[in-house]
Order: C-alpha cells, then sequence, then structure tokens
C-alpha cells in the first residue's frame, strides 16, 4: 500500500512547502462552497502570520534605525517626542489609560493630512489639471477628437458636482453627459481590479497544477 501511495503522489511530495502552500490555497478557496472551518483557519492564519510580519518589519526598519539609533549612537535627544508620542499610542491598550493616546492619534492624523494635502495637490491634481489642458487641434485627426471627447468628459464630470444649480434643462442634460463618464471610469478601473485577481487566480492555478501537482510544465 506505501508502494502504490508512492506512486500516486507528485515526485516533489517531500517537498513540505509546496503541500502546506497547496493546503493554504485550497483552504481559501474552499469559501466558494461555503464558509467553513478549513476556511476560517486559513484566514485566522494569514492575519496572524501577516501582523506578526509587519511588527518585526517595522521594529527592526523602523523603530531600531529612526527612534533607537538616533537616540543611543546619534545622541539626538529631540527624538525622545517621536518616542514619547508612540508611547502614547500603546496606552490604548490599556482601558484605564486609553484616552491618552488619542493626543498621538490626533498628532499623527493632523501631520498625516496636511502633507498628503500638498502631495496629492502636487502628485495629482495639479497633474490632472496639467494633463486636461490639451489643444482642440493638434493637427492630427484622431489625436484631435481624443482631445475634444477629454474636455467634454472633464466639462460634464464637473458640472454633474456643480450642486448649487437645480439639474434640469440643458445643465441636467450635461450632467448626465458627466455620468455617462463617470460611469465608463469606473468601468474601467473595475474591470483593471477584475483583471489583476484573474492574474492572481491564472498564478495560484499554476503553482497547483504546476509546482504542487506538476500536471503542467511552466
Amino acid at each position: 500500500m506505501v508502494t502504490n501511495l508512492a506512486i500516486v503522489l507528485p515526485a516533489n511530495s517531500d517537498n513540505i512547502g509546496i503541500w502546506i502552500a497547496a493546503f493554504l490555497t485550497l483552504c481559501i478557496y474552499s469559501f466558494l462552497y461555503k464558509d467553513n472551518p478549513f476556511y476560517k483557519f486559513a484566514e485566522y492564519l494569514f492575519v496572524g502570520v501577516s501582523a506578526g510580519y509587519w511588527v518585526a518589519r517595522q521594529y527592526h526598519n523602523s523603530l531600531i534605525p529612526n527612534l533607537w539609533n538616533k537616540l543611543v549612537i546619534d545622541h539626538n535627544f529631540l527624538y525622545i517626542i517621536p518616542g514619547l508620542l508612540g508611547i502614547m499610542m500603546l496606552m490604548r491598550l490599556i482601558p484605564g489609560v486609553a484616552w491618552i493616546s488619542r493626543w498621538a492619534i490626533s498628532f499623527v492624523v493632523g501631520m498625516s493630512a496636511g502633507i498628503n494635502i500638498i502631495a496629492n495637490l502636487q502628485g495629482n491634481a495639479i497633474a490632472q489639471i496639467r494633463g486636461s489642458i490639451v489643444p482642440l487641434w493638434s493637427g492630427d485627426i484622431l489625436t484631435s477628437i481624443y482631445n475634444w471627447v477629454l474636455l467634454i468628459g472633464v466639462v460634464c464630470g464637473l458640472m454633474y458636482f456643480f450642486f448649487s444649480i437645480e439639474h434640469k434643462g440643458f445643465f441636467g442634460g450635461v450632467s448626465r453627459v458627466g455620468i455617462w463618464f463617470l460611469m465608463v471610469s469606473f468601468g474601467a478601473s473595475f474591470g483593471y481590479t477584475i483583471m489583476a485577481r484573474i492574474s492572481l487566480l491564472i498564478g495560484r492555478m499554476q503553482f497547483l497544477l504546476g509546482d504542487w501537482l506538476q500536471v503542467i510544465r511552466m
């Protein structure tokens, strides 16, 4: 019986890592049937391992070089302030003094909002405005049509979000055109997301049929 089992199993059955990965993959895909203990086991394992990995990563790549080394090696005692803010955030885990963490969280949220507003304005809003300023006639008929479509889509899309005027008559028609442009944009983004997920599915199928079962050659 052992001999027959050895014939059935793939040639790389001694690679425990591949078998564990295949088992966890099947556990995750078992959710397609219904919620079950195998799926919950793989889900909780993934969340736990991810949390542990990121804690270790932040400790070695952020806490040690950016706080400990600055204080102990460089003797830059200004870093006591972010260290205290970090300790205050950990107070969230203690029910009696959890309110202290609000000060540190408020500081981080406010600072991050200020930095991200500038970054998004420079990297997104201004870039979008600059990309929308195009010549309506460029000498090439296809490019000119594209520029006109871009202009109409931008103007109609902005008009849809203009709520100071009731969307009726001509303004309502322009707003409905903007809705169609927005729907096409959201649909394209959703399709891109679906294609990315399909790529992940193909990768998992290649792993199961190739690396694990060796049914296909990679």
